[in-house]
């Protein structure tokens, strides 16, 4: 079932079915349940479980096969090294830094702009 955890639930359905295909309980050629049968067991709609196997073909993890069903992909990625997927996030949180810091720049630029085109009477 998916929790109320504030990730949307299509990300944790992926990342169960991920989890379940990287261990090996899923194995490659294994079909995957109907998307009716996910729905259940996850209780959510068709749409999100839908949107969950869009992304685990996207990485790969699965395949459709029209008017069969969804497949684990017969040769699945490996999964990313650690200090990999650690640089990965400490390069993202350099980008947000950075990001946040324009924003502030460009607010404070704003501020100044709106002061000078709109004085505020004493």
């Amino acid at each position: 079932m998916v929790e109320k955890t504030g990730r949307p639930a299509y990300l944790q359905i992926v990342d169960e079915l991920s989890e379940q295909i990287r261990a090996g309980s899923l194995a490659p050629g294994t079909a995957l349940p109907s998307i009716a049968q996910l729905g259940e067991r996850f209780d959510v709609s068709a749409s999100v479980v839908k949107a969950a196997i869009s992304v685990l073909r996207t990485q790969g993890l699965v395949i459709g096969q029209q008017g069969k069903g969804v497949f684990v992909s017969a040769q699945t990625p490996a999964a990313a090294p650690e200090a990999a997927a650690s640089d990965e996030t400490g390069e993202i949180l350099s980008q947000l830094a950075q990001m946040r810091e324009s924003l502030k720049d460009l607010g404070d630029r704003l501020a100044a702009l709106e002061a000078a085109v709109f004085p505020r009477p004493k």
